[in-house]
């Protein structure tokens, strides 16, 4: 939506557009891959700066494996429940043995 018809603007675009993604809260993990990365979102520029007590190297570091931890759960609960959407429509699979005879479609298959 920020490229013009001819297609020329794109790289002048192509930071907003990692910004505003980066910002986004994913699905998956609940958080922005900002706030995975850094342990805080972005300061957006109007908000007003406010004095505050930089963290410990150690209280980030803990802060951060948090942040990782409930990324990770989310992502893990997020693959079990695609898992059993798919699985439900999912049926037994024949197996095979070597020298049984099956049926081939050719349809997709280029052969001169």
């Amino acid at each position: 939506m920020f490229i013009d018809h001819q297609q020329e603007q794109w790289p002048d675009w192509l930071a907003t557009a990692e910004f505003v993604y980066n910002n986004k809260v994913q699905t998956s993990t609940k958080v922005s891959p900002f706030r995975a990365n850094n342990g805080q979102d972005p300061r957006m520029g109007f908000e007003l700066r406010k004095k505050r007590r930089f963290e410990r190297a150690e209280e980030f570091a803990t802060r951060i494996k948090k942040v990782h931890e409930e990324a990770e759960a989310a992502l893990k609960k997020s693959q079990k429940e695609m898992r059993r959407y798919v699985d439900r429509k999912r049926s037994e699979v024949e197996e095979y043995r070597i020298g049984d005879w099956v049926l081939l479609s050719t349809k997709d298959l280029k052969y001169k």
